[in-house]
C-alpha cells in the first residue's frame, strides 16, 4: 500500500474530500427535498380543495411503500452511486418541468398527484441507495462519524430548506420554489460524479455473510435478489435484531412526535407557536447528538449505548403530555431528540458496518421501509386513540413500544455487545 493510500485510509471523515463531496451533494439534495414539499403543499392548497391537498401530500407515500424494497435490489445491482445520480437527475427534470408548467397554467390536482406519485417512486430508489453509499466512500472506522455528519446535514437542511421554500413561494409562487428545488437537485450531480468509490471487498472464506454473498452471485433475477436479501437479514445474528429494534422504535416514535404533538399543543392551548418551540427543542437535541458523534467519531459499546438511549428516550416521550408549560415540553423534547438522535445514528452505523457491502442496498431498503412506509401508518391510529383516550395514555403506550425495542436489544447478546470498528 502506498503512502497516499495509507493517508486516505486513516483520514477522518470530516477532513476527507471524498466524504465532503458526498456530504455536499446530500445536503443540496435534502434542501431541495424541503423546498419541494413546501412548494407541493402550497400548490395543492391553491387548488382550493382541502381533501385534494391531503390526497396530493399523501400520494408520494404509496410508491415509496410499494417500491422501497425493490429500490434496495437496484442499488445493489447497479451500484448506489449510479442510482443516486439517476434519482437526483430524474427529480431535477421532474420538478423543473413542473415549474415551467406552472408558469404557463394554474396547477390542477391531477397534475400534482401525478408528480407526487412519480417523485415518490424516485424516492423509493434514492433512499436505499443514498444510505448504502457511505461504506463505499470511506473506511469502516469512519462510518459513525459519517452518520453524525449526515444527521447534521439533514437537520440543517430542514432549517434552511423550509424558510427558503416559503420565501420562494411568497416571491414567485410555487413555480419559483419548484425551480429552486430542481436547481439544487441538479447541483448535487457534479459532486456525485466526482466521488471515488471503493471496490467491494472479496467475500471471506467463512462466516454467515460469505455464504450469503456466494448465493447473491448466483441469483438470476431481481426477485431472487430480494428474497436472498431478506433471508440474509433474517439469518444474520446482528442485522435481524437491529431491524426489529428499528421497527419498534419507529412505530412508537413517529406517531406521537409528529401528529401527537400537534394534538397535544391544541389541547393545551399552546398553539402553533408553542408547537414550533417544541419542534425546535427536538431538532436542537438531535443536532447535538449528531454533532457529538461527528466530532467523537466512535462510541464504545455502541450496541449497549443505542439500547440504553432508546429506553431513556422512551421515558421522555411518556412525560411530554404531563408537563404544564411550553418551556418544559421544549426541554423534554430536546432531551428526546438527543437520546433518539444518538440511538438512531448508532443504529445506522451498526447496520452499515455489519452488512456485507454486496447486500447493503437491500439491508438499507428494509430499515428505510420501516421509517418511510410503515411508521406513517401509525398516524390514523394515533389520531383515533387520542380522540378516545387523550394524549397522556397514547404517549405512554407509544413510549412503551419504543422501550420494548431497547429492552429487546439489551436481551440479545449479539446486539448488546455490538461494537463499531476502530
Amino acid at each position: 500500500m502506498t503512502a497516499s493510500a495509507v493517508e486516505a485510509t486513516e483520514r477522518p471523515a470530516h477532513r476527507d474530500p471524498n466524504v465532503l463531496r458526498w456530504l455536499g451533494a446530500y445536503t443540496a439534495s435534502m434542501i431541495g427535498d424541503s423546498i419541494y414539499f413546501m412548494a407541493l403543499a402550497w400548490a395543492a392548497a391553491r387548488t382550493g380543495s382541502a381533501s385534494g391537498t391531503g390526497l396530493v401530500l399523501a400520494a408520494g407515500s404509496l410508491p415509496r411503500a410499494l417500491l422501497m424494497l425493490g429500490g434496495g435490489v437496484i442499488a445493489d445491482r447497479l451500484g448506489p452511486r449510479r442510482v443516486v445520480i439517476g434519482s437526483d437527475a430524474a427529480r431535477a427534470v421532474l420538478v423543473l418541468v413542473l415549474a415551467a408548467t406552472l408558469v404557463l397554467t394554474a396547477p390542477t390536482l391531477g397534475v400534482l398527484v401525478v408528480v407526487a406519485l412519480l417523485f415518490g417512486a424516485v424516492d423509493a430508489l434514492f433512499l436505499p441507495a443514498v444510505g448504502a453509499l457511505p461504506p463505499r466512500i470511506s473506511t469502516p472506522g469512519q462510518l459513525a462519524r459519517i452518520q453524525g455528519l449526515r444527521a447534521l446535514a439533514a437537520r440543517g437542511s430542514s432549517i434552511i430548506g423550509a424558510p427558503m421554500g416559503g420565501v420562494a413561494v411568497a416571491t414567485g409562487g410555487p413555480s419559483l420554489a419548484f425551480a429552486a428545488a430542481g436547481v439544487l437537485f441538479a447541483l448535487s450531480l457534479p459532486l456525485l460524479l466526482s466521488l471515488r468509490i471503493r471496490p467491494l471487498p472479496e467475500p471471506e472464506a467463512s462466516g454467515e455473510a460469505s455464504g450469503e454473498a456466494s448465493d447473491a452471485e448466483k441469483t438470476p433475477n431481481a426477485w431472487n435478489d430480494l428474497v436472498g436479501g431478506l433471508r440474509y437479514i433474517r439469518r444474520h445474528s446482528l442485522l435481524g435484531p437491529l431491524m426489529l429494534v428499528i421497527a419498534l422504535s419507529e412505530l412508537g416514535f413517529v406517531g406521537p412526535l409528529n401528529l401527537g404533538l400537534i394534538l397535544l399543543s391544541e389541547q393545551r392551548g399552546w398553539g402553533a407557536a408553542g408547537m414550533g418551540w417544541i419542534v425546535a427543542g427536538f431538532a436542537g437535541g438531535a443536532a447535538g447528538s449528531a454533532l457529538l458523534l461527528a466530532v467523537r467519531g466512535r462510541v464504545p459499546r455502541a450496541g449497549l449505548v443505542m439500547c440504553l438511549m432508546a429506553l431513556v428516550g422512551a421515558v421522555g416521550i411518556a412525560s411530554l403530555p404531563q408537563v404544564p408549560t411550553v418551556a418544559h415540553a421544549a426541554a423534554i423534547a430536546a432531551f428526546v431528540g438527543l437520546t433518539a438522535g444518538l440511538a438512531g445514528a448508532l443504529c445506522g452505523a451498526l447496520v452499515q458496518t455489519a452488512a456485507d457491502p454486496a447486500y447493503l442496498g437491500r439491508v438499507t431498503s428494509v430499515s428505510t421501509f420501516f421509517t418511510y412506509a410503515i411508521a406513517p401508518l401509525s398516524y390514523p391510529v394515533t389520531g383515533a386513540a387520542v380522540a378516545l383516550w387523550g394524549t397522556g395514555p397514547v404517549f405512554v403506550v407509544s413510549a412503551a413500544v419504543c422501550a420494548a425495542g431497547g429492552a429487546m436489544g439489551l436481551a440479545l447478546t449479539a446486539l448488546r455487545r455490538a461494537e463499531l470498528p476502530r
